[in-house]
């Protein structure tokens, strides 16, 4: 996925995020200008998927009109293949290992300076249009947002609405916000940031392109993403924007489809998923149809915009500027450094990978080396140890592990609705991750090579479940069983489908299995107590939420649970106090609304009818806390008050039976 970055003037040398000189080959004299700066990332598209860069099955005619208008860069790389780590390198010029953002919910610290955050202290109005929950700075890429004026989060949404507007938004949606913002931002110097999610999985383009491309489902969505591309161009053009603004395309990764057994992203480091296509249009369209072959990053990118912008660079990058190689003084590239945490998610090894034109080292449990020059697909390793182009490149990559020392496991903030999201656009979360990531030597962990098939059953298992399709999504499961019957990931979502599907005996079974595998995992157990619970079996569900509260305390759901779980055995002491702690840490109108009947069952009549005005105060609508609070009234001697509150709830209850 892909991301921002800016441009400024007059920046202060003694700010402490820049260097104290300009380093780059042009003339520190140049006068700044407040150029206006449109950032366009495209998210999964494949380098080789785009007509400019010679797919002749491609329909992409706004990237290839840029490349006309600009500069085309055909050998790019991205150093991760997932969404949230890339994009912030494109915001920092820092690999992921410097950034720490190496998983969902991780926050970029405040200690990194973005784009966004230059140019919104040189003046720049600044906004971002994301295309994905993914991106989103409340929930799953939190920091992100720093420095933009507006950023264009996703509203909440009912858990069984449509994808469009929950969980992804179409290309031409997002284009038409960021055109919004613009209208009513006609002056002054803009930094946008506009985020097509539309080629990511699955694969579900628009009419007409969805019949155009019926057979090449992903190359109807990246057609459908130019086209939204197009759009924005066009109006750019319109309003005169365009020609004297810097205009930069990218994509965050690309897309295995297949190749090397991964049908998405995020578990390999092959050019498939690495390789993203790069343009650059200058103000001016200086060096307009220029191309670049030789190798850069992006990390390169906000390097490169500061100096186009003839501002001092960063005093702490792992890019370099592009204009050098613009201006054809560049040489014949740089390292490019990979990597991926994303298999860690699934228990397994995560990667590295080290990349100068003409050869690839992947770090790996069974390690990698492929000569480009007559491999360029990566098929045939030709990995020894004592190989002279292996330990050249074995040592830069251990120098670069000195320069960012594997830090402790970073804390990331995701919930369980927002893991819900993540697993909507095929993603494990930081919650589905138990203990597997902690062990102490990540090489000891299996090789994602050997556990490639395994992965995309789980993703085409998440995909399937978000979109209603049980039983494709029970099968994927039962496959990836078959492969591994040890397989906590495939047992805990066999579990969760069979309690979202009713079937509670079922899913206490499966996620009995995966507790024994996984007996420190809060979530686990907590799921676990639910389905017992809701099977009839309230003794063992018992013991299970109050595992998982030993594990963690600070549980909502648990004490909600174990609260409910009193209340059903008439343990009215017992449940008040679960109810309360679960106040505590979470004031919602479901917890006041029990512990009003635990009240009512205990007589406690006027602490019963506070805790049902407190949920109505949150939810005034709720005709179950207009019913509880009649029955409080009642209990002390308030008929009056009673049928008042009766009557409304009635009123309610009708309201909602309406069509």
């Amino acid at each position: 996925m892909k991301w921002a970055r800016g441009f400024l003037c007059c920046l202060v040398m003694t700010a402490p995020a820049y260097a104290q000189q300009h380093v780059s080959g042009r003339s520190s004299s140049t006068t700044h200008t407040h150029r206006d700066v449109f950032l366009v990332t495209i998210d999964t598209l494949r380098a080789d998927h785009v007509h400019c860069y010679g797919y002749g099955a491609g329909e992409t005619p706004t990237l290839d009109q840029l490349a006309g208008d600009g500069v085309r860069f055909t050998h790019a790389f991205t150093p991760s293949p997932i969404t949230n780590a890339s994009h912030t390198t494109i915001l920092t010029g820092l690999l992921p290992s410097g950034h720490g953002v190496t998983n969902f919910g991780v926050a970029l610290d405040g200690s990194h300076p973005t784009m966004a955050s230059l140019l919104k202290n040189e003046g720049y109005q600044t906004a971002a249009f994301i295309g994905a929950v993914v991106l989103d700075s409340k929930t799953l890429a939190p920091g992100l947002d720093r420095g933009f004026d507006f950023y264009d989060h996703f509203a909440p949404a009912a858990k069984n609405s449509s994808r469009w507007g929950r969980v992804e938004r179409r290309g031409k949606d997002v284009v038409a916000r960021a055109e919004k913002w613009l209208d009513a931002h006609e002056t002054g110097a803009r930094f946008v940031w506009v985020h097509l999610y539309d080629p990511h999985d699955p694969y579900d383009p628009p009419p007409p392109y969805d019949g155009r491309f019926r057979d090449r489902l992903y190359d109807g969505e990246i057609a459908y993403a130019d086209a939204a591309l197009g759009d924005f161009v066009g109006y750019l053009k319109k309003h005169g924007w365009y020609d004297g603004a810097l205009v930069i395309v990218v994509a965050d990764h690309g897309e295995g489809l297949g190749e090397h057994n991964e049908e998405t992203h995020g578990i390999f480091l092959y050019d498939s998923t690495t390789h993203v296509p790069l343009i650059v249009k200058l103000p001016g369209r200086e060096k307009a149809g220029a191309t670049v072959d030789a190798q850069v990053t992006t990390t390169d990118i906000l390097p490169g915009i500061l100096d186009e912008l003839h501002l001092p660079p960063l005093a702490r990058s792992d890019g370099e500027s592009l204009i050098p190689y613009i201006e054809g003084r560049g040489g014949a590239g740089q390292t490019a450094f990979g990597e991926t945490d994303y298999p860690l998610s699934f228990g397994w090894a995560p990667l590295r990978s080290v990349r100068d034109p003409g050869f690839k080292f992947i770090e790996a449990p069974h390690p990698e080396f492929y000569d480009l020059n007559g491999d360029p697909g990566e098929l045939h390793s030709v990995y020894q140890p004592w190989n002279a182009e292996v330990q050249k490149l074995r040592e830069k990559l251990a120098a670069e592990r000195e320069r960012y020392p594997r830090a402790a496991k970073s804390p990331a903030t995701v919930g369980t609705a927002t893991t819900q999201e993540l697993q909507a656009l095929g993603y494990l979360g930081p919650a589905d991750v138990g203990s597997s990531s902690t062990v102490a030597e990540p090489s000891l962990l299996p090789d994602p090579k050997d556990k490639i098939g395994e992965q995309n059953l789980l993703h085409a298992a998440m995909l399937a479940s978000d979109e209603g399709h049980t039983s494709d999504a029970r099968g994927a499961l039962e496959k990836v069983l078959a492969m591994n019957g040890d397989s906590v990931i495939a047992l805990t979502q066999l579990g969760q489908l069979e309690l979202n599907g009713k079937n509670y005996g079922t899913a206490a079974t499966y996620l009995a299995r995966a507790q024994k595998l996984r007996p420190d995992d809060a979530n686990l157990a907590l799921n676990y107590g639910e389905a017992l619970s809701k099977a009839g079996d309230q003794r063992e569900a018992e013991e299970a939420v109050q595992a998982s509260l030993k594990l963690n305390p600070r549980q909502y759901a648990a004490r909600f649970l174990l609260g409910s779980i009193y209340f059903e055995t008439q343990q009215w002491n017992a449940a008040q106090d679960q109810l309360e702690a679960a106040l505590l840490i979470q004031s919602t109108p479901e917890a006041h609304l029990e512990l009003a009947e635990v009240l009512l069952a205990e007589q406690k009549f006027e602490e019963a009818r506070q805790e049902a005005e407190a949920a109505i105060k949150i939810r005034g609508d709720s005709a179950e806390a207009y019913e509880l609070l009649a029955r409080a009234y009642t209990g002390l001697g308030k008929n009056e008050s009673a049928q008042k509150a009766q009557s409304h709830a009635k009123a309610l209850s009708a309201q909602k039976k309406k069509p």
